[in-house]
This record gives structure tokens, sequence and C-alpha cells, in this order.
């Protein structure tokens, strides 16, 4: 007997169950399979053909696992293209990135049986690390967007960037006239701390977390050691003023740490596909 139509309250139900599984296991880790048995089938070749020496970039299996390779990694690099246009079905944009996972970390076999493990000062081998290069810096971001979108959201309990800020600017605002009975060195140092750029620190403040130059840590610690009232004020709001500044920065942190990948994945990757032009060029004017 024929099974009953799905109705599409089901479709649909079972489409949002889909969404909240992971790419890497999408459609039950498709494409690890996949990219397992492209493993296997591609290091059982190189282990069984009897060819002395052994096949190598420059034999018959060689440029049938450089094909697989060229044409895996100028696919692959499309997935910036893809993820302009929203589709579903087996051309999803996680299915495309699922894909986009697997075989690149299969590229690890396909390549390095390609070399028949011949590494030497030359463009094969130039390709060969920006292929591993690109591989490695995919790797982290896949670390990156797995684990990190939680950590950012936890670290902004419900406010925006815009929010936090606002925030900061309120309690600078109390700092104002909390400070105005304070002598002229605690009012320096209070003066110097509003003063100071939020976002001061550059790349490597954001992606470090360190801040050693902070003029609000160093206002606290410069606050007198018995104080008075209004002291015990300025104190008290300098210090939500470091907690508020510590949720910025934890905020720019973990934002720079899933952007900064790209800045050398996509770069690697141009730069992969010219030295991968290069080598085909030669070998073909060589051969």
């Amino acid at each position: 007997m024929a099974s009953a139509p799905q109705s599409k309250f089901q479709q649909d139900e079972k489409r949002r169950d889909a969404d909240h599984v992971s790419f890497l296991k999408h459609r039950n880790w498709r494409w690890l399979k996949i990219a397992v048995v492209l493993c296997i089938v591609t290091g059982a070749g190189y282990a069984l053909i009897d060819q002395e020496p052994r096949p190598n970039g420059g034999s018959w299996y060689g440029y049938t696992l450089g094909t697989i390779g060229l044409l895996l990694i100028l696919w692959l690099s499309l997935l910036g293209v893809r993820k302009r246009k929203i589709t579903t079905g087996h051309w999803s944009l996680k299915n495309w990135t699922s894909a986009h996972v697997w075989l690149g970390l299969s590229l690890i076999v396909i390549g390095t049986l390609h070399t028949g493990f011949q590494i030497g000062w030359n463009v094969h081998t130039l390709a060969y690390v920006l292929m591993l290069l690109v591989i490695i810096t995919g790797i982290y971001g896949v670390w990156a967007y797995a684990t990190l979108p939680a950590e950012l959201s936890s670290n902004r309990k419900e406010l925006t960037r815009g929010e936090m800020i606002d925030a900061l600017t309120a309690i600078d605002r109390q700092l104002e006239s909390a400070a105005q009975p304070l002598d002229r060195a605690q009012s320096d140092l209070v003066i110097a701390a509003l003063e100071q750029d939020v976002f001061y620190g550059g790349a490597l403040g954001r992606l470090t977390g360190s801040y050693p130059g902070c003029t609000t840590a160093k206002a606290i610690k410069n606050m007198a050691s018995s104080r008075s009232e209004a002291e015990e004020r300025v104190t008290t709001l300098l210090t939500r003023r470091s907690e508020q500044l510590a949720q910025i920065r934890r905020h720019l942190r973990i934002r720079a740490l899933l952007e900064v990948w790209l800045f050398i994945h996509i770069p690697a990757t141009i730069a992969l596909i010219a030295a991968l032009l290069a080598h085909v060029v030669s070998v073909f004017y060589y051969w």
C-alpha cells in the first residue's frame, strides 16, 4: 500500500529539523562518506599500481590525480560565488558547504599522492604548500564558526554593539560629573580614561584581547587607597567602565577571530589558483 503524502506541516517540520543539523553532518554525513571513499580509492590505486619508480606527478596516475585535484580546487573555490544565491534541495548552501569542507580535506590525500612524495624548491611544491595553507585555514574557519558564535551571543547578553557603546557612554557621563570634586592628579587620571579611544589597540589588541596601555585600568590602580566618598564613587564608576570595556573588547576579539582567517584563506586560494596555472603550464611545456 502506498504511503500517504506528507502534509505541508510535516514537510516544513522536516525542513526545519534539517536546518538545525550542522552542515558537517548534512544528509547523515553524506560528503564525509564520499570524501572517505575518494581517499580510499585513490590511496588503493597508488598502492596497487605495479610501477617503478612509484607513481608521481609525471606518471599517468599522477596526471589522473592531478586532474581530479585541479577540478576539485576550482569547484571548491566557487563557494564564495555560490553564497550569493539562496536555494534548497540538493544544491542548497548547506549541502554545498558540507561538500566544500569534506572534499577539501580529501585534497590532502589526493594532492600528496599526486606529488609522489617528491618535494623540491619549485612551483609544483609551491602549489602543494599553498593548498595545505588553504586547507589549514579552512579547518580553522570551520572550528571558528562552530564554536565562536555561541560565545559571541553569550558575551553580548542580548545587547547590540551599539547598545554596548551606549552603556559605556552613560557611565562616562556619570564619571564626568562624579570626578568634579577630585584633586588635579586624580582628575587627570579620569580624563585620560575618558579620552582614550574605545577601539584603541589595533588588530593585535583585538586578536589577543590584551590592552596593556588601558588608561581606565591605570586610573583604578592609581586611585588613593584611603578614599573619600567622592573617590569611592569615582572608583565604582571606573570599575563599571572597566567591566563594560571588557565586554566590548571580548566582542571585538571574538569577531576578529571569526574574520581573521578569511584574510589568509581567500588570498591563499587566489595564490593557489595562480600557482596551479603555472604548475600546469610548466608541466605541459616540458612534457
